[in-house]
């Protein structure tokens, strides 16, 4: 069976793979219809269902996901926050969050400029395509937690519901 993955980011694949071992996740590029950078938690959700029930529809997939990264305020602090979606072949809709740390200002500040989290952190870090290896997480948590790490842990949530329910 087949699970479309709402992106061609690595390390949204690589966290279908290793929660449905048993499918065959294929990364294909589809639109969120919400900003580039989204900025609360209701966008970066919406960005995530947007993503996976255009997979669900590919192809008449068994199984679609969304997986969003954004950024939401709370009092005057930015955090990080990521959102995913399951869609299934019966249009069942399954959501969930995960990890949220608290961004520095600096980052904040570029953000409400309108710049994208992704550009901002290969700026701050001299690095390219954080947003394909340890993502923002991975150089705020020193490590600890990478992006597909964090990734993962939504996919669980999501595929946990799913089976509970399927």
């Amino acid at each position: 069976m087949k699970i479309y993955v709402g992106s061609q980011n690595p390390t949204k694949i690589e966290s279908v793979k290793s929660v449905f071992p048993e499918m065959e996740a294929i990364g294909i590029e589809v639109e969120s219809k919400v900003a580039a950078q989204p900025f609360s938690d209701e966008e970066t959700l919406e960005g995530a269902i947007n993503r996976a029930r255009e997979c669900a529809s590919h192809n008449k997939a068994y199984l679609g996901i969304g997986l969003e990264g954004g950024v939401m305020e709370i009092d005057d602090d930015l955090y990080l926050c990521n959102w995913g979606a399951l869609v299934d072949n019966k249009e069942n809709i399954y959501t969930a969050s995960g990890a949220r740390i608290l961004l520095p200002e600096e980052i904040k500040r570029d953000l409400e400029k309108g710049k994208e989290l992704g550009d901002v952190m290969d700026e701050f870090t001299k690095k390219h395509d954080v947003r394909k290896n340890e993502g923002a997480i991975g150089i705020f948590t020193n490590g600890a937690i990478q992006r597909e790490e964090m990734f993962t842990h939504v996919v669980k949530l999501l595929k946990g519901q799913w089976t509970y329910n399927h």
